[in-house]
């Protein structure tokens, strides 16, 4: 069997992306305790990565890079906005705790879409966030192996993600 629309494939890979002075720098491990899986152009991750991981089999290694373009685009320096800090006030939650430099917060934007934002500044009336995806902007490169492939499920069909063994369960 090979990876082709439709497939469940799990994987196990090394990503590095450039550090300030071009050297590649490991930044995640997906080791094959605990491999990544997803439906094979259903996935939304970039086109491009599944291009490259087309036509592979089990066993199949695979080494390559993506550029910024090709992946999660450039940064956009629009995406990191001040937002006032009354935003962020919500029963039950300590707001010291919620705004702390690094923290991912999901919000959602004027249209309804949900957004992750990266807190990069926290004022005393106002909250700075990037909402630029965390690899923006960078080169990555990817060096792993196929660890398992089957054909999905109509219900993960349906539902745009695997279910059971390393998928969503509901």
């Amino acid at each position: 069997m090979i990876i082709e629309k439709n497939k469940v494939v799990a994987l196990a890979y090394n990503l590095s992306i450039p550090d300030v002075d071009g050297e590649m720098n490991l930044v995640e491990i997906v080791n094959e305790t605990d491999p990544m899986y997803f439906i094979h152009e259903m996935s939304g991750l970039p086109e491009k990565f599944e291009e490259q991981l087309s036509g592979l089999s089990v066993g199949s290694t695979f080494d390559f890079t993506i550029e910024p373009e090709e992946g999660y685009g450039d940064f956009d320096p629009e995406a990191v906005v001040e937002l006032p800090k009354s935003l962020f006030a919500m029963e039950g939650v300590e707001q010291d705790e919620l705004l702390l430099v690094g923290n991912i917060i999901p919000m959602t934007n004027e249209e309804g879409e949900r957004l992750q934002g990266q807190v990069i500044e926290v004022g005393e009336e106002n909250v700075v966030m990037d909402f630029n995806h965390p690899l923006a902007g960078k080169t990555m490169h990817f060096e792993g192996k196929v660890l398992s492939i089957r054909e999905a499920t109509e219900s993960e069909l349906e539902h745009g993600h695997v279910h059971g063994e390393g998928g969503v369960e509901h």
